[in-house]
């Protein structure tokens, strides 16, 4: 295995646990980092929706009392059925829109172009949305996952699917859309995470699954340099980010992706730098 790879591997893999749980979209920044680093092959898009499962992996972690106990009380209390419920229902429209639509998208918008233009769009929303919560007359309607019903979880499960398109942010559009629909910013970033342990599972089996002519045993070391970085780098954010959102909002994040996305589109268009699709 050529050393350089898996240099490129484990870079890969801080990258998306670094990112994958922020609103500032993962599959943006895998994209941006592949391209400078020439890692954006056929067999490289694939090794970034398998990495997801580290960063999953550390969410399972980080949230195990609240998963174990929901799997323990399922057959009998009716509160971890609605919640195993709500995120099964969030998790459908997805599924259903990928298979209809993903090949497409990946065809079409996954260019650094597109991520910077949405980079922008979703720093903007992300003020307007911090905006409309600090303003509000009254609480969130819903402060823990617990209260949400099923047509919450379908609204946030819909908004979702708006992260297809590269750049928006799975973890943002949930969190923010949750925000919009009435949930705390604590409620909506945990249903975001856990509503990602299913998405994400899902989405790198079904491409390892689809892909799997590409691969091959000599592989394994690349993934597996991958999933660890992703593994550790998710870890560490996800416990940092539950500790910031008890006492800062997201306004850094929409300041981020729009500065960020000013300057990829700079270097597009004057040159610096040379973006590949």
């Amino acid at each position: 295995m050529d050393f350089s790879l898996l240099i490129k591997a484990a870079i890969m893999g801080v990258v998306e646990g670094l990112t994958e749980f922020l609103p500032i979209s993962s599959t943006g920044h895998l994209i941006l980092a592949g391209s400078l680093l020439g890692f954006d092959d056929d067999k490289a898009k694939v090794f970034d929706i398998a990495i997801q499962t580290g960063a999953i992996l550390a969410v399972i972690l980080v949230y195990w009392q609240k998963i174990r106990d929901t799997v323990v009380a399922l057959p009998t209390q009716k509160q971890a059925q609605q919640f195993a419920l709500n995120v099964l229902i969030a998790f459908v429209p997805a599924v259903l829109l990928g298979l209809l639509f993903g090949k497409a998208i990946k065809a079409h918008l996954f260019t650094p172009v597109v991520v910077a233009s949405t980079f922008i769009i979703g720093g903007f929303i992300i003020l307007w949305a911090e905006k409309r919560q600090a303003n509000a007359a009254t609480a969130p309607r819903i402060q823990d996952v617990d209260d949400m019903d099923w047509k919450d979880a379908l609204k946030v499960g819909l908004v979702q699917c708006l992260a297809m398109v590269p750049g928006t942010s799975r973890s943002g559009a949930t969190i923010i859309g949750g925000m919009l629909l009435g949930l705390s910013r604590k409620a909506a970033t945990d249903f975001s995470f856990y509503l990602a342990i299913p998405t994400l599972i899902g989405a790198g089996a079904y491409s390892l699954y689809k892909e799997r002519a590409l691969l091959s045993m000599a592989d394994l070391p690349m993934f597996g340099v991958g999933l660890l970085f992703s593994f550790i780098s998710a870890w560490l954010c996800v416990r940092w980010l539950l500790r910031f959102i008890s006492t800062h909002n997201f306004n850094g994040f929409a300041w981020y992706r729009i500065v960020f996305g000013i300057v990829v589109l700079a270097t597009a268009w004057t040159g610096a730098v040379q973006w590949t699709a």
